[in-house]
């Protein structure tokens, strides 16, 4: 009798502790923070490492597999140096992303720690703008310029007609993957504070357009 007692009061804390477990999981989830990108190739040349936000939404099927709708938005300023040097003033620019990224979430957890895969696939949009000149027939090309598609042929390379360098936005695919780390706070309830590491990396026609984004935020 005692012993169907014990296992009834067994059963009945596992379907508690199943019910709660359930209760806290939610099916919606949610992103937002911003940190550091660091650039590669081209963008590393002429912008070097800069600010980054991300923000998104999507779907939990269970508690492993996911999926979100993200945008990002990556600073494009030129390095001061590359802005003087290379006859760019005025200059600015920006990179904004949006994506559909699947999640893989890491199903053992250490305590309040855990972490997570990504990967994902998105359009990506380019733009360059800087202080309106005219460049004139012969003029020699500065590396930069081709963020703006001027047409330069020659050795050295030099315009071969008077083109304008005002702003050029260029639209491509592109795709990103990472991961992250996550500790569950205590304050509230599915919230988890990342530290995340993405490469991102756009097929524009005339520069590679990639960098690493290290970004800290809260998921929920």
């Amino acid at each position: 009798m005692r012993i169907r007692i014990l296992f009834l009061l067994v059963f009945c804390g596992l379907i508690a502790s199943l019910a709660s477990a359930q209760s806290s999981f939610s099916h919606y989830n949610f992103t937002a923070g911003a940190g550091l990108g660091i650039g590669r190739g081209d963008v590393a040349q002429f912008v070097g490492d800069s600010f980054d936000a991300v923000v998104g939404a999507g779907w939990n099927f269970n508690r492993i597999f996911g999926v979100d709708g993200e945008y990002m938005y990556y600073d494009l300023g030129f390095k001061p140096t590359v802005i003087r040097d290379q006859s760019l003033p005025g200059q600015s620019g920006r990179m904004q992303s949006f994506s559909i990224d699947g999640i893989v979430n890491v199903p053992r957890h250490i305590g309040n720690w855990g972490a997570y895969g990504i990967f994902g696939v998105g359009f990506y949009s380019r733009t360059v703008s800087a202080r309106y000149q005219l460049l004139s027939t012969g003029a020699l090309c500065q590396p930069a310029w081709t963020w703006w598609d001027l047409t330069c042929y020659g050795n050295p390379l030099a315009l071969t007609f008077p083109q304008p360098l005002a702003s050029n936005t260029k639209i491509a695919g592109g795709y990103n993957y990472g991961g992250g780390i996550t500790y569950r706070t205590n304050h509230f309830r599915n919230a988890k504070l990342f530290v995340e590491f993405r490469y991102h990396k756009a097929y524009d026609s005339d520069v590679e357009t990639s960098f690493f984004p290290i970004t800290v935020g809260m998921r929920w």
